[in-house]
């Protein structure tokens, strides 16, 4: 095999990467040999005896797979769980999402005339304050309270 590691040498230095990733056509060598200048070794590249090796990655396929099975909804058990429960799914995310819940189920009954103003008023306060834990909480507070929710609502 001739030898090459001048060639290698001008052509790192014109591909602008390393040495070890450039490579020469192995059947096309004593080709490569005859060239003395960077001019050649320019003209070798255009005809892409010469070219430069791509860089190798780190590959994303075992964490694409990761992450399709995590948006199943697998992956999440105590196992696999780091950090709190507040860290994962913050106090304050979770009070916003029940309080929402609370509130338009309140402005519902209110609206179609099962509770009148005075008593929206008066769970929505309570609402506020923390006392339901769900929808469901605050339903079974207004069956108490006397009010009559019908079975087909939310």
């Amino acid at each position: 095999m001739t030898e090459l590691r001048n060639h290698r040498r001008m052509a790192s230095e014109i591909l602008k990467c390393g040495e070890s990733r450039v490579w020469i056509d192995p059947d096309r060598t004593d080709e490569v040999a005859t060239a003395v200048t960077r001019e050649d070794i320019k003209k070798l590249i255009d005809r892409g005896l010469i070219t430069k090796k791509y860089v190798r990655g780190t590959s994303r396929a075992r964490a694409k797979a990761l992450d399709a099975q995590k948006e199943k909804g697998k992956r999440k058990g105590y196992g696999s769980r780091r950090g709190s429960k507040n860290a994962r799914y913050s106090r304050k995310t979770s009070w916003m999402t029940r309080i929402r819940a609370i509130r338009r189920y309140l402005r519902e009954i209110r609206d179609d005339g099962t509770i009148d103003r005075r008593t929206y008023r008066l769970f929505y306060r309570r609402a506020s304050g923390g006392t339901f834990r769900s929808v469901s909480h605050l339903k079974t507070h207004l069956e108490m309270a006397g009010i009559n929710i019908p079975k087909g609502e939310k």
